[in-house]
């Protein structure tokens, strides 16, 4: 009965490491978790291997335009204004916020699309829009926007620009001081 148990176990035990190349055979053959896989690439120098991408469409360029729009008084601008990526390519792009007034703020950005058709295909997986950020007088932050662009983009498409309009929050911090017109205050006499 022991020796039985001692089989089976190792037998258990051999299928445990054998299941990582079968699961590696099998996603292969069926094209199913290819993000995971790569095919290697062997260079001329010394064997050296490098993974690949294979999801990235090198036959096609699109050209990102980075726009930015500020609802008030603060600086908000993209580290470039365009780049060039490769459908499946995943691409970062540093933005810039300065808090330009002298009291504390809460704001956010909302993102648009130019075609509007891009935006299904547009996939942010990193965002400052994700977030309200609240900010001190005259701090600065830099936000990445990581992404990558569908390679199911019509063909058609050859240039998409992002935009972003930064907005104040209300109700996180105190608002601005609204200037009244016409109105003299008069100290209180006791």
């Amino acid at each position: 009965m022991v020796g039985k148990l001692l089989v089976i176990t190792a037998v258990m035990f051999g299928f445990g490491y054998a299941l990582v190349p079968i699961y590696k055979a099998i996603c292969t053959a069926l094209g199913v978790n290819v993000l995971s896989l790569s095919e290697q690439v062997v260079s001329g120098r010394g064997g050296v291997s490098q993974d690949v991408n294979t999801q990235v469409d090198r036959s096609r360029t699109i050209t990102v335009e980075f726009d930015a729009n500020a609802r008030g008084i603060w600086k908000f601008k993209p580290a470039v204004s365009s780049v060039q990526v490769h459908p499946g390519e995943l691409a970062t792009v540093m933005y810039e916020f300065t808090n330009t007034q002298n009291r504390t703020m809460a704001a956010q950005a909302i993102p648009s699309y130019a075609p509007m058709q891009a935006m299904a295909h547009f996939n942010k997986l990193q965002c400052f829009c994700f977030s309200e950020y609240t900010m001190k007088a005259g701090e600065t932050k830099q936000w990445p926007v990581v992404f990558v662009i569908d390679p199911k983009l019509p063909k058609d498409v050859n240039t998409i620009t992002l935009s972003y309009t930064f907005f104040e929050v209300g109700g996180k911090v105190p608002m601005a001081p609204q200037a009244a017109v016409g109105v003299v205050s008069k100290p209180l006499r006791s």
